[in-house]
């Protein structure tokens, strides 16, 4: 008998839970029956009759209409765009008056609301000519109209469109929303301070109250005070760091530092001490925002930049070619590193900015739609500085050229000084600057002399007579090559005749230098020692040129006759002395022979 009443109570527990889910089910069908509201058998029926000048139609309205109210004062009134479902209908009046109130300091406070951005439709469909929204035209029966954040938690303040039967749909805020209003002015509410303040400056003269207006020139005088004191208070601890890279990295962040600790201090003032309207409060974190990252950006800059000159000054002066090739790469990844950093800075600053002050939700989704067009627009203006900076980026990546390599640019001897976002600085040999776009240096070929190693083949020339010892010249540029600290390989220096003419020959030294410079360097001094050497040991090897006086064969004793007789008169005329009286038979004598010799001797003497 107790087994069959037990299974009896199962039975009916088992209908009564059916039942329950199926009234459930019919309940949320109630809801949510029409897409465009959510049914209601009474709205707020504590409040009474709703005043003429209480809007609730669209959500723009009713927002609108939310905001003069409580700027008039008339909470009472403002409290009829609440859903104050979840309050008894006996404390609906007091309690929605200050939920109204405390919500309006909120929207105030909190979020830099516009009503002008929200739908005017009583649907509040999406509008969008472009049709790229997948959900255009369609209605909505809730939209955020903020969302807060405390400790870290989101709350979202929502407005509902709310039916009861025979009456037109109103927008008024949802009861969830409501329930958190208390949390939210919490957070969001006036600071102590303003119980001070007389009620007199608390009038609204513009977008700010009149108090603001005089508090905020106090506030940035503050906040400027705290950022003069961090300044030199960094400069300070400069002066005391003995002298090095960290007195240098110390003394190039006083100004960043000073930015960082006005921006810290002035996000405590906001959170503990004061707190303004919407404008002035998003306007103020914003530009916290942006200096915290250009001031972090700017120190982890200034730490590179150290980092490469405390390298540079480890490779003892310059960078060039000479230096190890993977201290040239690092320096090299250095500068791409600093570029990166710029990079990013400047992008996670704009994003965040632009999130910060609705952009996008300003514009709305127009801007998508015409998102093709301004690319083109930002592609064609800004075509230059992009390749500039892809280029830049490609050759940190791919490293052709590094930081100190030795180049032949254009006809051009250069060294690679620093690689920059939109340019290359090239250090010529004579110390001048080459500033070059980075797109033509990688549109142009170029030399790269230290791609692999910096070690060059050079050579010397000199031209010398026929005559000339190759044998003893060979020893002595080996003995002047080995010498020379930039030669190296000494198996490698070769001398030969590389050229040959009718009354000179060409004699050519091959050596191996560590670099380039130094290996002109090296040739200079070797060409000059050999000529020294031939110039005082042996000048007979220089080259001479023959001069023909004659154009008879004297092979064949063509003139010889009488260019004998003449030269032995003259040899006899020179040896022989001679009396007072004789010098004029002898002069006549002389005359003689050379009138003979001009005419071939045909004439006897006198």
């Amino acid at each position: 008998m107790t087994k069959v009443h037990g299974w009896r109570y199962w039975l009916v527990l088992l209908v009564a839970l059916c039942f329950s889910h199926m009234g459930l089910a019919q309940s949320q069908g109630d809801e949510s029956e029409d897409e465009r509201w959510f049914t209601a058998d009474t709205l707020n029926a504590g409040l009474g009759e709703v005043p003429e000048e209480v809007k609730r139609l669209t959500p723009r309205e009713a927002i609108r209409s939310f905001l003069t109210l409580t700027e008039e004062g008339d909470y009472a009134a403002a409290a009829h765009l609440l859903n104050l479902a979840d309050i008894d209908s006996g404390e609906q009046p007091g309690r929605g008056a200050e939920l109204a109130e405390q919500l309006a300091e909120v929207l105030r406070r909190g979020e830099w609301l516009n009503a002008s951005n929200l739908s005017g439709r009583q649907d509040a469909a999406i509008e969008d000519p472009s049709g790229q929204n997948p959900m255009t035209g369609q209605p909505r029966r809730n939209i955020e109209l903020a969302s807060l954040q405390i400790n870290g938690d989101a709350y979202d303040v929502r407005l509902g469109r709310y039916r009861i039967p025979d009456e037109d749909p109103v927008w008024l805020v949802m009861p969830e929303s409501v329930s958190a209003i208390p949390e939210l002015y919490e957070e969001y509410g006036p600071s102590v301070i303003e119980q001070y303040i007389p009620e007199r400056f608390k009038t609204s003269f513009g977008m700010l109250k009149v108090w603001e207006w005089l508090a905020i020139p106090l506030f940035l005088l503050t906040v400027s005070g705290v950022g003069v004191v961090a300044y030199y208070a960094v400069r300070l601890v400069a002066r005391l760091l003995p002298s090095g890279v960290s007195t240098i990295f110390a003394d190039q962040i006083g100004v960043p530092v000073a930015l960082i600790v006005m921006a810290l201090f002035t996000q405590a003032l906001l959170d503990y001490v004061v707190s303004f309207s919407a404008v002035a409060t998003t306007t103020f974190r914003v530009l916290l925002i942006a200096v915290m990252a250009w001031g972090g950006g700017t120190i982890a800059l200034r730490l590179v930049d150290t980092i490469m000159l405390r390298m540079t000054r480890r490779l003892v002066g310059e960078i060039d070619d000479t230096k190890p090739r993977d201290k040239r790469r690092l320096l090299t990844s250095l500068y791409a590193l600093r570029r990166g950093i710029i990079l990013v800075t400047l992008v996670s600053v704009s994003v965040y900015m632009l999130g910060q002050i609705k952009l996008f939700e300003s514009l709305g989704l127009s801007l998508l739609a015409s998102a093709s067009v301004l690319a083109v627009l930002v592609g064609i203006a800004g075509q230059a500085v992009l390749g500039n900076i892809l280029s830049s980026f490609q050759l940190s990546l791919a490293k052709p050229v590094r930081i100190g390599d030795l180049v032949i640019f254009e006809g051009q001897w250069c060294y690679v000084e620093g690689i920059f976002y939109t340019f290359i600085r090239l250090r010529s040999w004579d110390e001048r600057r080459l500033i070059v776009p980075v797109t033509y240096f990688i549109s142009k070929p170029f030399e790269n002399l230290s791609v692999k190693s910096a070690k060059m083949y050079r050579f010397l020339e000199l031209t010398l007579h026929l005559s000339a010892d190759i044998s003893k010249i060979r020893e002595k540029f080996i003995e002047f090559a080995e010498a020379e600290e930039s030669v190296v390989e000494h198996h490698k220096l070769l001398c030969y005749v590389t050229g040959q003419t009718a009354h000179a020959q060409t004699v050519t030294c091959y050596l191996m230098t560590s670099d380039p410079l130094s290996g002109w360097t090296a040739e200079m001094n070797i060409r000059e020692q050999l000529m020294a050497y031939i110039r005082d040991e042996h000048p007979e090897w220089w080259p001479r040129e023959v001069m023909v006086i004659s154009h008879h064969d004297v092979a064949k004793g063509h003139g010889q006759r009488s260019g004998t007789t003449s030269s032995a008169r003259q040899e006899t005329h020179e040896r022989t002395p001679r009396g007072p009286g004789e010098g004029s038979s002898d002069n006549r004598g002389d005359a003689s022979s050379e009138s003979s010799a001009e005419t071939g001797g045909n004439s006897a003497p006198d």
